[in-house]
């Protein structure tokens, strides 16, 4: 069975808007053969990256927040600081993950997501 290669470019797109057309794509909710039980069959390809939309003061403001499970383990980081270290990808993919079912099939769509720059 191949895969289908889906690429799509980020280029002056809304970071929230192309998250959730790459989250409905890697579900494969846009098959006539969807089935909740299997993951999709397309690898999602991203281009141009660094041109993505970022609106408003979120690229500064905006936080992500874990906590490790322990006494003072909250952990507060901006979107800025996610940006300079792992780049707009993780970012991205961190957005796709959140419009993703909390089940088995998470990794499996995660892993069709690529980049290329």
């Amino acid at each position: 069975m191949s895969k289908e290669t889906i690429i799509i470019s980020a280029k002056g797109r809304s970071l929230g808007r192309l998250a959730t057309e790459v989250a409905l794509l890697l579900r494969g909710k846009n098959k006539p053969d969807f089935a909740l039980n299997k993951p999709g069959d397309c690898v999602v390809v991203i281009e141009n990256i660094k041109e993505v939309k970022i609106t408003g003061r979120k690229f500064k403001e905006k936080t992500y927040t874990s906590h490790t499970g322990w006494p003072g383990g909250f952990k507060r980081v901006t979107m800025e600081q996610i940006a300079s270290k792992k780049g707009l990808e993780e970012i991205l993919r961190m957005a796709v993950s959140g419009m993703l079912p909390r089940n088995r099939l998470r990794k499996d769509h995660l892993k069709r997501l690529t980049f290329k720059n």
